[in-house]
This record gives structure tokens, C-alpha cells and sequence, in this order.
């Protein structure tokens, strides 16, 4: 199988500094860090380790992101959604536009998978030229050539 098409990380990352916007803080000093564990070919597509010490902040999504809460423990608050603790374990799904008040409480540790959304047309003729691709391609012609050997 080609190397390549697959990539492996620990959840044990070095994390380096990713500074909240300064004007976001609301209350204590929140530090972040972070580590990119992949990203996809494109740009658009991207998992990452995050982790945040004790704080209070806004946080102003321009991407769609799935959070897994990995260790600690937030508590949100949006427009329309009274807070709400959530902890290891518990998965978030934030739309892009949103925005939500995180308070940290003690720290947080978080593997998020983020995606640059597209135009609603472009997801379509997406679906369609795959769905096509599909149907007149053979199976065997769309797979790579290292994955056929063997």
C-alpha cells in the first residue's frame, strides 16, 4: 500500500503557542496551543490537537468544526443556548458563522476536525461529477496503481 495515502499521529503532539485573539479574551488569561495532525490536499479539510488554559472567551467560527472533547471540561454559551458544561467525551459541532463564549474551566484538551465550507453549488456539481466517476468509471480503473498490485 502507498505510505503516503496514510498518516499517523499519538494524541501525545508537541503543541506549540496559538494565542487567542486578544480582543475575544473576557475574562483570565487564557493560553492556548495547538498541533496540525493532518490536513487535507486541498486546504479545506484540517484535525487538530488544541488544548487552553483556565479562561473566558468569545470564539467566532469562519469554518465548520467537530470538537471531541479530550480531557477538562468547557462551558458554552450562543445566542439562543443557555450554557452548558460539556466534557471528555462529549462532541461539539459548530457551523460556520457561529459564534460562542467558552469558558474554560481549569483547562481543556480538544481533537477538532475543521472544514472550509464551499458554495452550495460547488458541493453539488461535486456530487455529481463523483456520483458520475462512479457509475462510468470500473472500480479497478479508480483506484491507484499501488494499491492494485498484490
Amino acid at each position: 500500500m502507498a505510505r503516503g495515502l496514510i498518516e499517523i499521529a499519538k494524541l501525545t503532539v508537541d503543541l506549540t503557542p496559538s494565542p487567542i485573539e486578544p480582543s475575544w479574551i473576557l475574562e483570565g488569561r487564557p493560553e492556548a496551543s495547538s498541533c496540525i495532525l493532518s490536513q487535507s490536499i486541498d486546504g479545506l479539510a484540517t484535525t487538530i490537537v488544541w488544548q487552553c488554559t483556565e479562561g473566558k472567551f468569545d470564539w467566532y467560527y469562519d469554518f465548520d468544526e467537530t470538537v471531541l472533547i479530550l480531557d477538562g471540561s468547557i462551558v458554552l454559551e450562543s445566542d439562543g443556548m443557555p450554557p452548558k458544561r460539556y466534557e471528555a467525551g462529549d462532541v461539539i459541532f459548530f457551523k460556520d458563522g457561529a459564534h460562542a463564549k467558552w469558558h474554560v474551566e481549569g483547562h481543556v484538551k480538544k481533537l477538532a476536525f475543521c472544514r472550509k465550507t464551499s458554495p452550495l453549488w460547488f458541493g453539488i456539481a461535486l456530487r455529481v461529477f463523483l456520483k458520475l466517476k462512479k457509475i462510468f468509471l470500473p472500480a479497478s480503473q479508480r483506484q491507484p496503481a499501488s494499491l492494485m498490485a498484490g
